[in-house]
């Protein structure tokens, strides 16, 4: 006997996302049923809605809920257990396997998800994508560590290994790059540069940790990362004082950042150390283009940070906790909820640019 289950579609000929009310099947052998508490809106979603696809698409992919169903053969859940849905495998063994994407019968074809699908009240995942969690935590806003506090403070503690008294500057601070300015608060950094389009974005930056603001559409933002980051005492092989960041998030993707990232990181200290470390953090929807000679006279580096490299498994306890002791300040983090009825609302508010922080679905 399946699951109701109100699930939000993108049709694949519109950006206009409808609700159909459907029946989940039985879980497979390492399947389970969620029912969904909340669910992020990640601006991730924003490009899967406004790119060409072949079929309907089910979308979302980080939520908090409880398991309502299990297969046959799932090991690490059981019904009644409080789990944090995410898109990422939680562990090294669960990411040997192969994806496995969710499809479902919907009015116009199969509707096919990456990962996973959270905007519904009911979800349908394997189990390597759930970890369970303890069931006092809060069941709303705890639904954003499944995909912007793993991506923005993973990128920074993980792929960077950002270290106490190094640099820092962040490009875009929604709710992924609030996350790493967390991230980076907790690592010590200093200093904790935002940059952004908006002043009270700006000032939001602050109140998790950003000691310094920068204007993107009043100054050249890489011109002034430099006059706030002068070594007087190292040069480079130039013979000129390094300046510039340690480590230098991209947490848009669009081609304007991803092109800002390289020359705002420090320049190698000659024949003592290399240069900064630039760290692609959101989803690119453009190619980009670099300036080799700086990377390569400088010594600086341009890599990429996916899922934060999180392991849910190991990860997200250290973030519940950081939410718990008060580090990770989550209910100010989360600034718009809407019901499944909004979704297009929602979606439209993300677009324009009118969410500070990040929003969230709610499910009765």
């Amino acid at each position: 006997m399946g699951t109701r289950a109100n699930v939000v579609v993108l049709p694949q000929d519109t950006a206009t996302l409808r609700i159909e009310e459907l029946t989940l099947p039985d879980p497979g052998p390492t399947q389970v049923v969620v029912k969904e508490y909340a669910s992020g809106i990640c601006h991730s979603q924003l490009h899967q809605m406004h790119r060409p696809r072949n079929s309907p698409v089910i979308l979302g992919h980080e939520a908090t809920g409880v398991v309502v169903k299990t297969g046959s053969d799932v090991s690490h859940v059981a019904e009644g257990d409080t789990v944090l849905v995410t898109w990422v495998p939680r562990n090294a063994a669960a990411a040997d396997g192969p994806p496995l994407t969710a499809q479902l019968q919907v009015s116009d074809g199969l509707a096919v998800s990456e990962n996973v699908f959270t905007w519904a009240d009911h979800t349908l995942c394997d189990q390597q994508y759930v970890v369970k969690v303890d069931p006092g935590i809060r069941k709303d806003v705890t639904a954003i560590i499944g995909c912007a506090v793993m991506t923005g403070a993973g990128a920074v503690i993980n792929t960077a290994n950002v270290q106490a008294g190094e640099s820092v500057v962040i490009f875009g601070v929604g709710g992924v790059g609030l996350s790493a300015v967390v991230g980076a608060k907790i690592a010590g950094a200093d200093p904790i540069i935002a940059v952004d389009l908006d002043d009270s974005k700006l000032e939001f930056a602050k109140a998790f940790g950003a000691t310094h603001g920068i204007n993107a559409s009043k100054v050249d933002p890489v011109a002034a990362i430099h006059e706030m980051t002068h070594r007087a005492d190292q040069y480079t092989i130039m013979k000129v004082p390094v300046s510039g960041v340690d480590y230098a998030f991209d947490c848009i993707g669009i081609r304007t950042t991803m092109e800002q990232i390289v020359p705002a990181c420090r320049s190698g200290h000659f024949g003592v150390g290399p240069g900064g470390t630039a760290v692609l953090v959101g989803v690119p929807t453009t190619a980009v283009e670099l300036n080799a000679i700086d990377v390569l006279i400088n010594e600086k580096q341009f890599i990429g940070s996916i899922g934060g490299s999180c392991a849910p498994d190991r990860d997200f306890p250290r973030f519940l906790e950081w939410h718990e002791n008060g580090e990770l300040d989550l209910d100010q983090m989360v600034t718009a909820r809407y019901r499944l009825e909004q979704i297009n609302e929602a979606t439209d508010a993300l677009q324009a640019g009118k969410i500070q922080g990040r929003a969230i679905l709610e499910f009765d």
